[in-house]
């Protein structure tokens, strides 16, 4: 009897992309200031061309269709569309166009995220999410690209990482605008719900029938001694306010303590058809008593064999915590799930093939076990800029030469590639691609 893991019908297969990391010259916003300045990015070097979307997007929207995805996730960029407060660029609405439009001619749905971490110059000398009033200036943004692109897009995830984005640029300080101010950090995480419930509101008066979402980060942390009480206490603090406090608003509408008293808000009830994942693994904590900035935290390193390479060396490669946490949102909300970003850095592809396949058996026994998953969005297509890291990290299932834009497929490609065609994942490919987790894979199905 054939072994094998089948998804459900119409499962999306997709990759997920980001508009900075991807068009290249995106000058207007933000974090391409903060690449400026020196000693801001870990190589040195700036995102330029990037991948070169906006120029030829195309291209590698064919690369996409070659491996069979039927969905790309990708973002779109505000300071191109609204250059100056209340400015809205015609040509660059014009060129998103184009771009959606190459993706549906190619059989390929887009998923199209409204914020991935940049903000327009005008907006952040203002403030950005600092500021009550962006909120609004969001809404606005929000209802004019609906009426621009409405017609070509019926799935939206309103922002991405808002926990992400408020902690290392608020929190952490290694974002733009580089602050480290815990009361901001909770005052941005409020406005970042309220702008996503606004959005909501928006897309949905306009588009009863789309689909609108955000993405979460989601991490498992993990107390590095469970014998200790102070260890165990950190790491559940750190999921509390990390990944859960911002999802309990959009789920029950309810600021709970830090980020409020809980008061119910209407608008925030509820605001989401479907719960977007962004799942990278585990991280091993330890109480800190000096370490009042990072809520007496300390991330240890993750044990060698499991542990994912520098610069990220205290992150572990954990399949299961990515289903814990989809059936996790299933309990609490019964509402649909994508995993909108799950990927590895590897550059030489030596462990991608069988963290895919982990990862992707994980989700598996999830929706056997009740979760509506409908998406998988592998982070991502091609090699890109990586925010503060640069070029140092690759995820790409295709890799990138930034200086010559040459591209090469990696076997994890291919193998994308197969499981999305077949919508299945088979012992034979396993065995090809990485036999040293078939017992994984396939014992785990059984539980």
């Amino acid at each position: 009897m054939t072994r094998e893991l089948r998804f459900p019908d119409g499962f999306q297969w997709g990759a997920a992309t980001a508009a900075h990391q991807n068009e290249g010259d995106n000058d207007g916003n933000d974090f391409w200031a903060w690449e400026q300045t020196p000693g801001h990015i870990a190589d040195g070097t700036t995102s330029g061309l990037a991948c070169d979307w906006w120029r030829a997007a195309e291209d590698d929207f064919d690369r996409a269709a070659a491996l069979n995805l039927n969905s790309l996730r990708l973002s779109i960029e505000w300071s191109r569309l609204e250059p100056e407060p209340d400015r809205f660029d015609d040509d660059a609405f014009g060129r998103y166009r184009e771009m959606l439009t190459a993706l549906h001619q190619r059989g390929i749905e887009p998923m199209v995220t409204l914020h991935h971490f940049t903000n327009p110059l005008w907006l952040a000398e203002v403030g950005g999410w600092a500021d009550a009033r962006t909120v609004m200036r969001f809404w606005r943004f929000t209802r004019r690209v609906l009426s621009e692109l409405g017609d070509l897009c019926r799935q939206w995830c309103t922002i991405n990482e808002p926990n992400v984005y408020a902690v290392f640029a608020f929190l952490a300080g290694t974002w733009t605008p580089g602050r480290k101010e815990l009361l901001t950090t909770l005052q941005v995480m409020r406005h970042l719900a309220q702008g996503h419930a606004a959005a909501y509101h928006a897309i949905r008066r306009a588009q009863p029938d789309s689909e609108v979402g955000f993405s979460q980060h989601l991490a498992t942390f993990t107390p590095a001694d469970p014998n200790s009480f102070f260890d165990r206490k950190v790491a559940r603090l750190r999921s509390t306010l990390f990944n859960q406090r911002l999802l309990d608003a959009v789920i029950d509408g309810r600021f709970r303590f830090p980020l409020g008293l809980g008061r119910r808000r209407e608008d925030l009830a509820d605001s989401f058809d479907f719960l977007g994942v962004n799942y990278y693994g585990r991280h091993w904590v330890e109480f800190d008593r000096r370490g009042r900035e990072t809520m007496y935290t300390r991330e240890v390193p993750a044990p060698a064999a499991t542990a994912w390479a520098p610069p990220w060396g205290d992150r572990e490669i954990h399949a299961e915590g990515l289903r814990r946490w989809i059936l996790d949102l299933h309990r609490r909300t019964g509402k649909p799930v994508y995993v909108t970003e799950n990927g590895l850095a590897d550059t030489e592809d030596e462990r991608r093939p069988a963290f895919l396949l982990t990862h992707l058996a994980a989700i598996h026994r999830a929706i056997a076990d009740g979760a509506d998953v409908r998406g998988y969005y592998h982070w991502t297509l091609v090699d890109n800029y990586e925010w503060v890291e640069g070029w140092i990290p690759r995820f790409g299932l295709i890799g990138l030469d930034p200086h010559t834009q040459e591209r090469h497929s990696r076997p994890s490609a291919q193998l994308f590639a197969e499981i999305a065609a077949s919508n299945a994942i088979d012992a034979a490919t396993v065995e090809r691609f990485a036999p040293e987790v078939m017992d994984q894979i396939f014992d785990s199905a059984s539980l």
